[in-house]
């Protein structure tokens, strides 16, 4: 998402509420991968690092969009409770699959949810690029099909 609202004064209500969606998912995978790296080895480890370099970006970008439109970017809460206990490698590749599965819903509810074609674009390039994380935490938790079906389509 490279600006896409520095171009306009406003954008709809319903595109504001799905950036908001999409920031409060970023947030939490943010939290996730803080934790995520704890339990991994350093391969593993630094790919964690790589991907959260990458949520933070797309939160930056959020964020920034938001304040250019004049909406306050909702805030990260002070931590999160992962779906599952993260004891070790296994169950922290495994919370990588959930980060990246619910950030991969969010961006596609942001498709859905705006005509913005700046944003539509930003949202298909955050779902390609979090559909290529997703894939690469699946086969590293040897979880199929590797690739999700329909990325950020909740069952």
């Amino acid at each position: 998402m490279s600006g896409p609202a520095q171009q306009r004064a406003s954008v709809d209500q319903a595109s504001i509420d799905a950036l908001q969606d999409v920031l409060e998912t970023e947030h939490a995978a943010l939290w996730a991968y803080s934790l995520i790296v704890a339990y991994l080895p350093t391969d593993l480890a630094e790919r964690a690092r790589g991907d959260s370099d990458a949520h933070r970006t797309l939160r930056g970008l959020i964020e920034q969009t938001l304040s250019d439109v004049g909406a306050r970017p909702v805030s990260a809460l002070p931590s999160y409770k992962p779906p599952t206990p993260v004891t070790d490698g296994p169950t922290a590749e495994q919370l990588a699959v959930v980060a990246e599965t619910d950030t991969l819903a969010a961006w596609r509810s942001v498709l859905e949810r705006t005509t913005d074609k700046p944003l539509r674009a930003a949202a298909l390039d955050a779902l390609v690029s979090g559909t290529v994380r997703c894939m690469q935490w699946r086969s590293s938790a040897g979880l199929t099909p590797v690739v999700p079906t329909f990325p950020g389509r909740t069952p």
